[in-house]
């Protein structure tokens, strides 16, 4: 493909990214992560890269539209901040060894992990699965590991980690709007530390294409931030027009075909 057509390809993947972030209500590395595989797939980047590339870029898009949500819950007030730096320093420290196990991964592998990490989440999501509220947070070395549990996991598959932080806040004793807020906030230090640590594992790769600096692709990175971002807020407003539980289980469906192609090949 040529450049111009490569880059347009970006840009519609950030456009489908960003309206079924908007529409389904998760962050956008769900999306991404699987959009990416498939253009790169398409491009023929190699397969021993290939996963690596698009998470790693996934974690660097999510720095961008990541410090934008986080910096809108932070103005509203629903942004915890004793809760936030008690996991902060799990989280970057989880981040970093997430991705150096991703690194020591084949593609392959790390694919298959991405799609039983997608069907455990669709099946959360069809059974209505959501752990039950606490009214107490637990010490600081309980949010310690936490958080490094879920830095790890979330710079694994390229995530910002929302999935895992908005039901442990919730057992921690957070409504479901601190949460979320501080739930966004969390996402931008993981995808930081993730997207830096995975361009210095890449760093001079010899099966990485073009336009790349360790393995976080530039082009994709533009293009998916440049319409991502604008398309969000078509999918917000027709995730106010369709109904809740039809939205559940149309976002669960798909991740079901998301993960099953990645288990299957």
């Amino acid at each position: 493909m040529t450049v111009i057509v490569t880059f347009a390809v970006y840009l519609l993947l950030g456009a489908v990214a960003g309206t079924m972030a908007g529409l389904f209500g998760v962050g956008g590395g769900l999306i991404i992560v699987p959009v990416l595989a498939l253009a790169f797939e398409w491009q023929g980047i190699a397969p021993e890269v290939l996963m690596h590339l698009a998470i790693g870029t996934s974690l660097a898009t999510i720095v961008i539209t990541g410090a934008s949500s986080a910096y809108g819950h932070f103005r509203k007030g629903s942004v915890d901040k004793p809760w936030f730096m008690a996991l902060l320093p799990g989280l970057m420290l989880g981040a970093i060894a997430g991705v150096f196990v991703a690194d020591n991964l084949s593609g392959t592998l790390l694919g298959t992990l991405f799609g039983v990490f997608v069907l455990l989440v669709a099946l959360k999501m069809m059974m209505g699965l959501s752990p039950k509220p606490g009214s107490q947070a637990p010490g600081k070395r309980v949010m310690v590991a936490a958080g490094t549990v879920i830095g790890a996991i979330s710079a694994l598959f390229g995530i910002g980690g929302g999935t895992l932080t908005v039901p442990w806040l919730s057992r921690c004793g957070a409504n479901m709007t601190q949460a979320v807020g501080t739930s966004a906030a969390c996402g931008l230090p993981i995808a930081v530390f993730g997207a830096l640590t995975f361009i210095v594992v890449g760093w001079g790769h010899p099966l990485l294409p073009a336009a790349t600096t360790g393995f976080v692709m530039w082009p994709a990175f533009v293009g998916i931030v440049l319409a991502s971002v604008l398309f969000a807020r078509l999918g917000v407003r027709l995730a106010h027009v369709l109904p809740a539980h039809v939205l559940r289980y149309a976002f669960a469906t798909l991740l079901t075909l998301v993960g099953l192609r990645f288990i299957l090949g």
